[in-house]
């Protein structure tokens, strides 16, 4: 009994310490975050917001652009591992991007439903159809969701049989 009791307090401790996460572009060349930007929109990130008199127009520089892009291909992706990779360009953070009057998006039911903003250019080197370098849209075996299920079942079968 005691080993259920114990079971039960660790997979507490999982499902109860969820934080948010953002992705956003690492230091790079302008050309470098605008081909990241640019794959980010043409995937299916919103960036609906990114136009001209949008919430997230300003700052209007590359880096906050492509912030914002590739925090919302995250976030549709359901921050599944390696989506925000973007070929080494992008990371995760624990702190909000957000600024005033622009809100990042910290989970995919808030990520908007708008669709690509269409910044990709003809010369872009990235295709909509292609994935992300060291994207696992899948989520892999180690998706949150998948290891708490197996641990409940796992803990129910212990507790039964033993």
């Amino acid at each position: 009994m005691a080993l259920f009791a114990f079971a039960a307090v660790l997979l507490l401790a999982f499902t109860s310490s969820s934080s948010a996460t953002w992705c956003v572009c690492k230091e790079g060349s302008d050309t470098i975050l605008q081909k990241t930007l640019d794959y980010a929109c043409g995937a299916g990130a919103d960036c609906n917001p990114l136009h001209q008199n949008g919430p997230c127009f300003q700052p209007n520089t590359v880096r906050a652009h492509c912030n914002y892009a590739v925090n919302s291909y995250f976030q549709r992706k359901g921050q599944a591992q390696g989506s925000c990779d973007f070929a080494g360009t992008a990371t995760v953070t624990a702190s909000d991007p957000s600024s005033a009057g622009c809100s990042y998006p910290a989970s995919s039911s808030s990520a908007g439903t708008g669709t690509s903003s269409g910044t990709s250019t003809p010369s872009s080197p990235y295709s909509s159809t292609g994935g992300v370098v060291g994207d696992d849209s899948d989520g892999g075996l180690m998706n949150t969701a998948f290891f708490i299920s197996f641990f409940s079942g796992f803990m129910v079968i212990l507790f039964w049989c033993c």
